[in-house]
């Protein structure tokens, strides 16, 4: 064959074979290319669960800032008086974020509140039924630690969680069991109903536990005063008889004080900010 003969016939092969794979090949979109149809498809999933995460979020931040809404209708006006007037909604804001986000460990509506930017000849301290939004019993003096105040009886001012600081812890904690307490007060030993408590403010009470911060009763705690402890929330031994049994395996206890730091950077305080 004549070498142009044979030139010729490859490029009308190689012409076909364009012109075939034409045929062939998938329709492209403007603006995506070939695969522009299948990805719009499976694009609509994604945006579809971010929109419902997005109105999942909303609904229990609805729901957050309702129920502590109806929480402080029933308690403002009788809680009194408070420190700051965030105290409240501070402590009902941490009760149903916890509740919501831990709802097997709530086990009990009760919520033991005490707000420590209260001196200890204040009464500060009380039990809220937080699902028929009674108080049960308020308000009553409670102990703060003797590392977090200078002189026996007073305004605490110092806050913290290490250990060995005797000091009062801030933030919210969930009550676990009771059990026989056991302390030291003016050179005598006593007995009384403990309660043991797990700080879950990280950063700010979650050394409550190692460091052995319990609910108590306590004979330095009187109804007119109460002295300093270890850094546990005591009350008279009798309120601790009748009240911790109660709070115990499931309720929330809540220790309050205008501390800005804290305020701030609570994880459960913060959670409806």
């Amino acid at each position: 064959m004549a070498p142009g003969r044979y030139l010729q016939n490859v490029l009308v092969g190689a012409a076909a074979v364009i012109f075939a794979g034409a045929l062939f090949a998938p329709a492209r979109d403007a603006s995506n290319g070939a695969v522009g149809a299948s990805s719009a498809v499976v694009g609509v999933a994604p945006d579809s669960t971010v929109a419902g995460a997005s109105s999942d979020a909303s609904v229990s931040a609805n729901a957050l800032a309702s129920e502590t809404k109806a929480a402080l209708s029933a308690f403002a006006s009788v809680v009194r008086p408070l420190s700051h007037p965030q105290a409240l909604t501070d402590a009902f804001r941490s009760y149903f974020a916890f509740k919501a986000a831990h709802p097997a460990d709530v086990k009990k509506p009760f919520l033991y509140f005490v707000d420590y930017g209260l001196p200890s000849t204040t009464p500060r301290g009380y039990v809220f039924d937080m699902s028929s939004l009674k108080v049960v019993d308020g308000p009553f003096t409670v102990a703060h630690g003797r590392g977090s105040a200078t002189t026996k009886y007073g305004l605490p001012t110092r806050f913290s969680n290490a250990i060995g600081s005797a000091a009062t812890s801030l933030g919210l904690y969930l009550a676990k069991a009771t059990y026989a307490f056991h302390g030291h007060a003016g050179g005598r030993s006593y007995s009384s109903l403990g309660l043991r408590l797990m700080g879950v403010s990280t950063g700010f009470n979650d050394n409550a536990f190692a460091r052995g911060v319990v609910a108590h009763g306590a004979p330095y705690v009187t109804p007119n005063k109460a002295g300093r402890s270890e850094g546990c929330p005591a009350m008279e031994p009798s309120r601790a008889k009748r009240l911790l049994p109660e709070l115990a395996d499931g309720g929330l206890v809540f220790l309050f004080a205008p501390d800005a730091k804290w305020m701030a950077s609570d994880p459960w305080v913060a959670s409806g900010n």
